[in-house]
């Protein structure tokens, strides 16, 4: 997505790390470039505001629920090598075995 003018960060930028923003998990100096880009570019601040309305949607819905923390490590893991540009597996081989799959 691009709004079609030039910036001095570029949207595609913006966009790829939206979630390290909206987590606050970024320097004090990228967020100034990102909120200097919302200023100026009205379809990345749309896209920002709608992530965090489904940021606050999934935390007001599910904020209150214990996750087993195999579970948030298999999360955590597949997320890293999303961001290390690794494929995935469509599976995880490692969970057991569904009653489809088992007869």
């Amino acid at each position: 997505m691009s709004c079609g003018e030039p910036h001095e960060t570029d949207c595609s930028e913006i966009l790829d790390h939206l979630y390290e923003f909206l987590d606050k998990e970024m320097p004090d100096s990228d967020c100034v470039k990102f909120e200097h880009h919302f200023e100026e570019c009205s379809p990345c601040l749309e896209k920002y505001g709608l992530e965090q309305a489904v940021k606050k949607l999934v935390k007001r819905c599910c904020g209150q629920d214990d996750v087993p923390g195999d579970l948030r490590a298999k999360v955590m893991g597949r997320l890293d090598l999303i961001r290390s540009g690794q494929s995935v597996p469509e599976h995880d081989v490692t969970a057991a075995p569904s009653a489809s799959q088992e007869s």
